[in-house]
């Protein structure tokens, strides 16, 4: 039985995605579309790190609240945050309050710019893309983790990133076009791609 559904407007969609029209604006324009650029790519890694734990539609609601705090998620911005940075994120009521992930988030600003002349983190994502895959007839075909999302985690912590385990490394492939997790029947999965940008809002799982 297909796990694809019917959305607000009759098209099928992952079941994950129907909830709410934020979920399906995220699903329909982002979630398993290539990213382009370390920026957007930094985000992206950035939220999935806050989620960790959370509900995704949390993390949806507060995404231009973290864009603002977090200085568009230009990473030579955020490498630069201080302790003071870091006391005025604790006291923003509009983003994720978790001084964890808050410092893993500058911690990895400072990972990307750090890494060896040549890798970027869109070629370390792209060093782990899976093979393709027949297209998943049921979520319950999708996994959660994979050889290749525990060996991306095993490689982001060596360079010097946090609170990238594996399941939060294949979210990320998942949400950035390195995987199509898209159902069989999902009108995602046959309809149009293209690339998003950091500057795509949307509204997954």
């Amino acid at each position: 039985m297909s796990g694809a559904v019917p959305g607000s407007d009759g098209r099928r969609r992952c079941g994950w995605a129907v909830s709410s029209a934020d979920y399906e604006r995220y699903h329909d324009e982002e979630w398993g579309r290539p990213v382009a650029g370390e920026t957007a790519l930094f985000e992206r890694l950035s939220l999935e790190a806050f989620q960790s734990g959370l509900s995704w539609i949390t993390i949806l609601r507060k995404r231009d609240a973290f864009r603002r705090a977090f200085a568009g998620f230009d990473p030579v911005t955020v490498a630069d945050f201080g302790a003071s940075d870091v006391e005025r994120l604790l006291a923003d009521t509009g983003i994720v309050r978790n001084r964890q992930k808050i410092d893993a988030t500058i911690a990895n600003a400072r990972a990307l710019l750090a890494l060896p002349g040549g890798t970027t983190l869109g070629s370390v994502l792209e060093g782990h893309r899976p093979p393709p895959r027949p297209a998943p007839a049921d979520l319950a075909e999708v996994p959660a983790i994979t050889p290749e999302s525990t060996a991306l985690a095993r490689e982001l912590k060596s360079l010097g990133f946090r609170f990238v385990g594996p399941t939060t490394a294949y979210a990320m492939l998942q949400a950035t076009g390195y995987v199509d997790d898209h159902l069989l029947d999902c009108w995602v999965r046959s309809g149009d791609g293209g690339e998003v940008s950091a500057d795509s809002d949307g509204g997954r799982r």
